[in-house]
């Protein structure tokens, strides 16, 4: 491990150019997304070749409780080999010293991936399209909200101060003036995404008070949900520096359009190079319309992993940006799948279902499942819609609970996904939604209390 720097990518050594690295950040997604992991000076880790972590960060539900998926064993917290991916290496520009994060793997003591980490599931989806002499191609949209801070969760969450002194307007989409309202914001956010080697492909203001998209460039699925999940860092980190906060959450504002991470895909023959989305003419090819009906037969099983809480379901009402069914069509936004305007070379299809609360491994693994099953079972959508999708009626779960009980029967799922991930996420999850039933919102209060 001596020369580790050497192995660095181009962007973390020119951070480091002329500096001492003092720390290194040894970080994990779990279920959530959320960055696990240790932080250790940099001649220690020098010296290791990897760490270890409890495999019960696996178990844990977004507000710390555990879920019940230890297995037969019981829960005995055995220990993850994590081995570092080098070409994760990226700088954390905010910190006080000279910092690089650096992603891990997951291993068991056989040396096998870990199937429930999130990076490994979406690494065992990208190795079945391999094995069919397929590259799958990615590109995420992240929407997000930068919003005042809030520090008391019985207040509603309000849009962040402007730089006029203003709160932020809503419907003011693509709106330049509306950005510039976030431009010490934004800066920062440009800045953070150079020092760590990102490419970002626009910023635009969204229609919600104060919410924002940042599209990223195509490129390899796990590379892509890499960037993701340091973007959601990245982002909050820049928000801090600002007196607002940067949420992710698919609907925090009543009344305002909720935040999806669209994902857009399209699919290389690895022998010839070649868009299997078209054809020698540049036509749509039998493949394009078989992973159309894998997102629509199988994308209602697997929404409990896109939209993975109860907040999640809050998103998907009609008029307000956010699909409610399944239907297909061209350069049309009311549908929940969208094949953009583009040439053949680039033809690609749009899932417009993901909640930007979602795990990004896992969400982007999901996506691509669905569309294999259609590709592997040469499955026919639906007719392409035409019109207005939200006048047609929703065919996918309005509540969490629907939704998992959905994705606990889906069997073809989980062997894309790895059977044993299903097993814990699905017990993991259910912990979490029955913790949710447990609370007695402001809602129930008001109108219930003295009225039933």
């Amino acid at each position: 491990m001596a020369d580790w720097t050497d192995e660095l990518p181009q962007a973390a050594t020119n951070y480091l150019e002329g500096r001492r690295l003092d720390e290194v950040e040894c970080i994990i997604s779990d279920l959530p997304g959320i960055a696990r992991g240790k932080a250790v000076p940099a001649s220690k880790f020098a010296r290791q070749s990897y760490f270890y972590l409890p495999d019960s960060i696996y178990y844990q539900t977004i507000t710390g409780d555990w879920g019940e998926a230890a297995g037969e064993d019981g829960f005995i917290e055995r220990d993850m080999i994590l081995k570092p991916d080098f070409s994760t290496a990226s700088a954390a520009p905010w910190t006080g010293d000279w910092t690089l994060q650096v992603i891990h793997d997951a291993y068991d003591r056989e040396g096998e991936p870990v199937p429930f980490s999130p990076r490994n599931v979406l690494k065992r989806v990208v190795q079945l399209y391999h094995d069919r002499g397929w590259d799958p191609i990615v590109a995420p949209e992240m929407e997000f909200f930068l919003v005042a801070p809030n520090v008391d969760p019985a207040q509603g969450i309000k849009p962040m101060m402007g730089r006029s002194g203003r709160p932020a307007a809503a419907r003011q989409a693509y709106s330049m003036t509306a950005v510039d309202e976030f431009g010490p914001v934004i800066d920062d956010i440009y800045d953070f995404a150079e020092h760590q080697g990102f490419e970002i492909d626009g910023i635009t203001q969204e229609g919600g008070a104060g919410q924002l998209e940042i599209n990223l460039r195509h490129g390899d699925p796990v590379k892509l949900a890499d960037e993701v999940f340091y973007f959601k860092r990245l982002i909050r980190e820049a928000a801090l520096r600002h007196n607002c906060f940067a949420t992710f959450m698919a609907k925090p504002i009543e009344d305002e359009p909720g935040s999806a991470m669209h994902i857009h895909h399209s699919i290389i023959d690895m022998e010839n190079g070649q868009n299997i989305f078209s054809g020698p003419q540049g036509g749509e090819t039998d493949a394009f319309y078989h992973f159309i009906a894998g997102l629509q037969n199988h994308l209602p099983a697997g929404l409990a992993v896109m939209a993975p809480y109860v907040n999640s379901y809050r998103r998907y009402v009609k008029d307000h940006a956010a699909p409610i069914n399944l239907e297909w069509a061209r350069d049309n936004r009311t549908t929940g799948i969208r094949v953009p305007l583009s040439g053949p070379e680039a033809r690609r299809v749009e899932n417009r279902i993901a909640g930007m609360d979602c795990n990004p491994y896992l969400g982007i693994a999901l996506s691509l499942a669905c569309g294999y099953l259609g590709l592997t079972q040469q499955e026919r959508p639906r007719r392409q819609f035409h019109g207005d999708a939200y006048e047609g009626e929703g065919d996918i779960p309005q509540v969490m609970g629907n939704a998992l009980d959905l994705f606990d029967e889906a069997t073809a799922l989980h062997e894309i996904l790895g059977p044993e991930f299903a097993r814990v996420y699905g017990i993991v999850k259910r912990a979490e939604y029955e913790e949710f039933l447990q609370v007695i919102s402001p809602w129930e209060r008001e109108h219930l209390l003295m009225n039933v």
